[in-house]
């Protein structure tokens, strides 16, 4: 599966300890690309989840441990003409960039990560990454947060008014935003997802209200029964999340495409199920969903 060698490592580590300033010089000449175009649809690989101490996949309470591996199965990804972009904190994107992989791409800055699986404190779900002026002179391409509203949580409160202010900077900024909200509540010691179709619904009425200026927010939202329903609850552009991985690909792509096919929805962003899909094919996984959102793929082969 691999396609960095040794010799790639050397040197993104040789960058990091003694020529980091030439990341931002990466940035700076990265070749950019309009956030929609020809068919106006998205397909985005998410890699933000080791940052809020989430490294399991199904099964595996470890797997996305290894940042040399993810970083592999992330250039496996990126490589797919049908892939849009990639969605991470500021340490991934940056690998990435020093690896000379993001030109062409569309580059999304995850922003809170403060909310850590598993901690006493995980509902208040600070702005630990990215920032909007940081991505703005970046040229980061968009930016992405997770709110989870919990209603017995007080810590709710402040992730709403991060939340809410980074909107406003970010339509200030002329960034897209994307919002990942859920209705949330504590189980057996856990944060809970509620996917009812009724929770999902409420979790789009809140978040939509967010910030002072709603121009640039976009929604992305799991894949949920009825999901008529949930896009009828909002006239933003929504991309689909597609969760862990465990769960049979074939229902979950059936799921996926019958959702893409709905008014609103403009793509995907995937991380798990695809970057550590069941029977470690990578590619194979990436190139079924690509071909799901972008219909028109030339083959491969």
């Amino acid at each position: 599966m691999s396609e960095l060698s040794a010799a790639d490592f050397d040197r993104l580590r040789d960058i990091r300890a003694h020529r980091p300033h030439e990341i931002a010089d990466v940035f700076a000449a990265r070749r950019r690309r309009e956030v929609l175009q020809g068919d106006g649809r998205l397909f985005i690989i998410a890699a933000d989840h080791p940052a809020r101490g989430a490294l399991a996949v199904g099964s595996n309470a470890t797997a996305m441990a290894d940042r040399y591996e993810l970083l592999e199965r992330l250039v496996v990804a990126l490589r797919h003409p049908g892939v849009d972009g990639v969605l991470g904190t500021p340490d991934i994107v940056d690998d990435l960039a020093a690896l000379g992989l993001l030109d062409g791409k569309i580059v999304v800055g995850s922003m809170n990560r403060g909310g850590l699986r598993g901690a006493k404190f995980e509902m208040d779900d600070r702005y630990t990454g990215y920032d909007v002026p940081t991505m703005a002179a970046r040229g980061i391409d968009f930016a992405k947060t997770l709110i989870r509203v919990n209603l017995d949580d007080a810590d709710t409160a402040p992730t709403l008014q991060a939340t809410a202010d980074a909107v406003t900077q970010a339509a200030a900024a002329r960034l897209p935003i994307m919002l990942e909200p859920f209705m949330s509540r504590w189980q057996d010691g856990r944060i809970v997802n509620d996917l009812s179709t009724d929770a999902v619904i409420l979790s789009v009425a809140i978040a939509s209200g967010l910030g002072a200026d709603s121009a640039y927010t976009w929604m992305k939202l799991p894949v949920v029964d009825d999901m008529e329903r949930v896009m009828a609850a909002t006239t933003m552009p929504t991309l689909l999340l597609g969760g862990d991985s465990g769960v049979d690909p074939d229902e979950t792509f059936a799921a996926w495409e019958g959702a893409l096919a709905l008014p609103g929805v403009r793509g995907l962003t995937v991380g798990r199920t695809l970057l550590y899909p069941p029977d470690g094919d990578v590619a194979g996984a990436v190139d079924t969903a690509a071909r799901l959102v972008h219909t028109d793929l030339p083959s491969l082969v």
